[in-house]
């Protein structure tokens, strides 16, 4: 495990008028770490991913990506800087979304090489290259000249991993990304995150998938009401959980059988 952390929060909270989403929040993400997220609805796990990530502006506390602060203060009062940050997030950090956020008018090999091409001033024909070898790792080496309409939505969940995959991040964050999708297709996208876990790749993962959370994640965090209330191993978290309410929120999913 590397010692500068790949992201770092440091008491982070987060308002949304008098809704607290987030309340000092401390969370470290190592090279190599799978760590899934779980909680109810409203608990608080998509806003840190999109604190991390910059898509939420945080009221309190610091978040650092390798040790560069990019969101908060500086211990003597300096704001980070907001356009160093976005290129930093750019450079190491991925997201793929809940709902595929493909672009509609352009093929699949089209909306994998944008960000290589156009943000990171990659050639354009090696990033065709790359887009390819990304499809075949995904499936869906058949499907580079469809447009999303003509894909089934893990289909399209696949692409927007590949696309994600194509800039390299050092830190992927996964938000609820089968949620959408029919068991089928939500096994097609596992499968895709099994592999990507297999092969070393930091990954923080907000999931109601428990089973996913129990074989992969490297440490399990429980969520309620903006703040973490139980982390450790799955087989500590999910089987065993110290917790009351982490006991009560496993024992209504895993009732209905979402493992």
């Amino acid at each position: 495990m590397s010692k500068t952390p790949v992201t770092q929060m440091v008491d982070v909270s987060m308002k949304f008028g008098d809704f607290h989403a987030l309340d000092r929040i401390n969370l470290q993400v190592h090279e190599g770490e799978i760590i899934a997220l779980i909680g109810s609805s409203g608990s608080g796990k998509t806003s840190v991913l999109r604190a991390i990530i910059g898509l939420e502006e945080i009221c309190a506390g610091q978040i650092f990506i390798e040790n560069h602060l990019v969101s908060g203060r500086t211990d003597d009062g300096k704001v980070a800087n907001k356009k160093d940050s976005a290129v930093l997030r750019r450079q190491k950090v991925g997201m793929v979304f809940q709902t595929f956020n493909l672009f509609p008018h352009r093929t699949v090999i089209e909306n994998i090489v944008e960000a290589p091409i156009y943000v990171r001033g990659q050639d354009r024909k090696e990033a065709l290259e790359q887009a390819r070898v990304l499809l075949q790792r995904v499936g869906l080496e058949d499907r580079q000249n469809h447009y999303p309409y003509q894909l089934s939505g893990g289909q399209q969940q696949r692409v927007a991993i590949a696309r994600t995959l194509a800039t390299k991040p050092d830190l992927i964050l996964f938000d609820e990304v089968t949620s959408a999708l029919d068991p089928e297709l939500t096994s097609e996208v596992l499968s895709v995150m099994f592999d990507l876990a297999h092969l070393g790749q930091t990954m923080l993962v907000v999931t109601h998938e428990i089973g996913f959370a129990r074989r992969v994640a490297s440490r399990v965090l429980y969520m309620d009401r903006g703040a973490i209330i139980e982390e450790g191993l799955p087989e500590d978290v999910i089987e065993n959980p110290s917790e009351e309410r982490t006991r009560q929120f496993l024992s209504k999913v895993l009732r209905f059988g979402s493992d």
